[in-house]
């Protein structure tokens, strides 16, 4: 490994541009290769786990989003006081071992905690690919490495449930927990080989309440943090609804769980389209601008979905092609939201990226789940739930910007934190 420290004209040493890129891409892969991988062999881990109930099958994703949610408060400090690398490395032996256990587990219960410590594991990816990028860029150069690793993280859950649909047609669905396994691994090496040290010697941060609660407090404090915060929880409620129940989605209500891999992959691939489109055209056009029109155009659509789905118009056709463009709008909000929450405290970008990555998973975690529990055969509360979903993050979105979209409130920024 490289040990030179970052500079502005080398941020990250050992590593050129493209390079960076794929790795944090495959950081961010982590979490969602873990969960759609497995989502058409669902059915088939409930019976073999004898989960008697079509809708608890889902709490073997939400248990894993609530692990992985759970575990970001604590690895922000733990990485403004030890550094990335190495808490990163931990966080990933606790997630190959995981998906071994999961790999023996004979009982729900023991799935479930193996799902857990799985989640606990991959939440360092998520937490460290952020402040990693942070440490090197600000603004919209962040915003831009953000979405070109956007485009792999959202090419995962294109090939995701396909690679996990063909590993069941010629090995035990367990197989699937032995490929996050040897992922896992992969990724240990390729940090040990070749991630330096991010993190500024002159930014380390105590592990103390103070030092805890300051940095809490910074984004507390801080209206465009909190605001965008709370509107990525409500977007990815939606998310996490449509994740956990949309194998019941295709399999009871059209009765097409045949297409569930073709459909599925074809939605996140207008997610795909819609970063790499955001890659292109935010350090032109602005983050507020085009991430507030995704969200007008969001709103929108999970709105006529919502009417339509009320006056009994659904159909395999219309589902599929509404919830593309809904995730295509989603594309272009979110990684624009987490580069705008995490601008203002750049300084403390792993504490902040904890809390933000806490809140937003565990609340859409909860809300998501809650609404992919209310299935009842049809389309009805999903759609419904986006709807009112993205209602709820416009107004996030307006309290964070005093009311006005699409031009930044002229208190809103902070000056680039220091490398």
């Amino acid at each position: 490994m490289n040990s030179a420290l970052p500079t502005p004209d080398n941020p990250h040493p050992g590593m050129g541009f493209r390079q960076f890129v794929a790795f944090i891409a495959m950081m961010m892969a982590t979490n969602a290769i873990a969960i759609d991988s497995m989502l058409p062999s669902l059915p088939e881990i409930g019976r073999a786990l004898n989960i008697d109930t079509a809708n608890h099958t889902q709490l073997i994703i939400t248990s894993y989003l609530l692990g992985f949610g759970a575990a970001q408060i604590i690895y922000g400090p733990l990485a403004d006081r030890f550094g990335r690398r190495r808490v990163l490395l931990v966080g990933m032996a606790i997630y190959t071992l995981a998906s071994l256990g999961a790999v023996f587990a004979t009982t729900f219960e023991v799935m479930m905690v193996a799902r857990v410590l799985q989640g606990v594991g991959a939440a360092a990816t998520r937490i460290l690919a952020v402040a990693i990028v942070r440490d090197c860029y600000s603004g919209r150069q962040m915003a831009r490495v953000m979405s070109l690793s956007f485009i792999v993280f959202l090419a995962v859950p294109v090939i995701a449930p396909s690679i996990g649909q063909l590993v069941v047609l010629v090995a035990p669905w367990r197989a699937i927990f032995g490929m996050l396994l040897i992922f896992g691994s992969l990724l240990i090496f390729w940090i040990m080989a070749r991630l330096p040290e991010t993190l500024h010697p002159d930014d380390r941060i105590p592990i103390s309440y103070r030092g805890i609660t300051y940095a809490f407090g910074l984004v507390l404090r801080s209206r465009i943090s909190m605001g965008y915060m709370f509107a990525m929880t409500m977007i990815m409620s939606g998310l996490f609804a449509f994740i956990t129940s949309a194998q019941q989605v295709f399999s009871v209500v059209f009765n097409a769980a045949s297409l569930f891999t073709l459909i599925f992959a074809g939605i996140a691939l207008f997610m795909a389209m819609s970063s790499f489109l955001n890659s292109r055209i935010v350090e032109r056009l602005g983050m507020r601008r085009v991430s507030h029109a995704a969200l007008l155009g969001y709103l929108a659509v999970t709105c006529i979905h919502a009417v339509l789905v009320v006056m009994g118009h659904e159909t395999l056709l219309l589902f599929s092609v509404l919830q593309a463009v809904t995730m295509f709008f989603f594309g272009l909000v979110v990684s624009n939201f987490n580069a705008m929450a995490m601008e203002p405290v750049g300084h403390v970008a792993g504490t902040a990226s904890s809390l933000l990555g806490f809140t937003t998973t565990i609340g859409g975690a909860i809300i998501g789940s809650s609404l992919g529990q209310m299935f009842d055969g049809t389309t009805l509360p999903l759609t419904v739930g986006f709807a009112a979903f993205g209602v709820a993050a416009l107004g996030f979105v307006l309290f964070a910007e005093h009311g006005r979209l699409f031009r930044a409130h002229s208190h809103s920024t902070s000056p680039p934190a220091k490398k």
